[in-house]
Formats: C-alpha cells, structure tokens, sequence
C-alpha cells in the first residue's frame, strides 16, 4: 500500500513554506523615493552622453555652445506645480534659454513622447496637454510624490560639455564657450537632495568627470 500526505499536513507544509518565505525572501516594495531617484540618475546619465556624442559644435556658428544639451528642474503652473524636470538642447540659441516643444529630447523608448514632465518656456508646454505628449514619470511630484528638491554645488540646469563635464546655469548667457568669467564647469560636487515629505535621497555629480551617484 501506498503511502501518501493526508490533507492535514499538505496544509501544514504550505504555511511553513508560507512563513519560511516571509522571512527569506528579499523585500520586492517599490520605495517610490529611491525610484525617482534611479530615475532622474539614468537620465542626468543620457543627457551627458547627448552632449558626447551630439556636443553641437559648428564652426560657421560663433554661438553653437549655447546648445548644449541639459537637464532642467523645476516646478510650474505647466508641470502642475509639482517638481519635474526637461532634457533639451536650445538649438535655437534664445537669450533667455527656455525651450520650444522641437527642442526638448524624444523619448528613446517612445519616439512619440518628448523628455519633460512639465515645463514653460518660449511656450507652454504641459506634459498632459493636448496635441504634445510628454513624460508623466518625469513629473516627480505627480508619479513619486517628491515633495521638494534642494541644489548644492550647482543650480537647477546642468549641461554637458563635448567630453561630457558638468556645467551649471544658463548656457544663453555665457560669452564663449570656455571664456574667462563666464566658465560654468564645476568646481565642486552638485547634489542633488529628493525629497519625499521627511525622507531624503541625494544624488551627487562629480566635477570634470560627471560622474553621477546616489547616497540612499
């Protein structure tokens, strides 16, 4: 004769397996902070390598540097008043530096969409709004609830040079490329603090290499 589990202890193996596993396994919750956070690296990482490979050198035009490629935060009527952020080159070399809709990065994965999540410049460009597809996942503040962001080394635009160094602040107001008084390479760390109400997670951008990380 056979021997086999009765029906008692089938059960009482699931439940042991059942609390076996809630104490092994890994914890697989999304922490929405340090998601935002992988986020905004990836892609501070994507505008640097634009600026490498597209670095918008032209030597008939005496302004090509104002068009660097870079990443812009900010919080606006346009973003719904919520921190987000837009990836553009100012290929038309405005003084003021905004960005028209042409400008702003294609989604690499969506050519449909454009890199914003909310932004207003030569025009108002709301991540949502009809007729122009942004980006939801780059409004931070409606897609991971990031309830502010602070800036220290830097300012809230950074660009990249044709080697892939970080600069801060306005291209459109410098008078060379690398002139003296007007040079915006870093000179210190930027960090970059996300904050989500008490929590915090900061993303720091090395000097003349660029290179980006996160401190959880």
């Amino acid at each position: 004769m056979k021997k086999a589990f009765t029906l008692l202890e089938l059960i009482f193996v699931i439940v042991v397996v059942g609390i076996l596993s809630a104490i092994l396994m890994p914890k697989t919750k999304i922490n929405p902070l340090q998601e935002a956070a992988v986020q905004v690296l990836s892609h501070i990482r994507y505008v640097q390598h634009l600026a490498v490979v597209n670095d918008k050198f032209d030597a008939q035009d005496r302004n090509w540097y104002k068009k660097r490629w870079q990443i812009l935060f900010g919080n606006n009527v346009n973003s719904n008043n919520q921190w987000a952020y837009t990836i553009f080159s100012d290929t038309s070399g405005q003084s003021s530096g905004d960005a028209n809709e042409k400008e702003i990065a294609v989604n690499p994965i969506n050519p449909k969409q454009r890199m914003t999540g909310g932004y207003t410049g030569s025009a108002a460009l709301d991540y949502n709004a009809v007729g122009f597809v942004g980006m939801k996942k780059l409004n931070l503040g409606s897609s991971y609830g990031i309830t502010n962001i602070t800036f220290s080394g830097c300012g809230q635009r950074i660009a990249f040079d044709y080697i892939g160094r970080p600069m801060q602040g306005d291209q459109s107001t410098m008078s060379g490329a690398y002139h003296a008084g007007t040079d915006r390479l870093l000179k210190a760390d930027c960090v970059i603090t996300l904050m989500h109400n008490t929590d915090i997670v900061t993303i720091n951008i090395k000097p003349e290499t660029g290179y980006a990380s996160i401190t959880f």
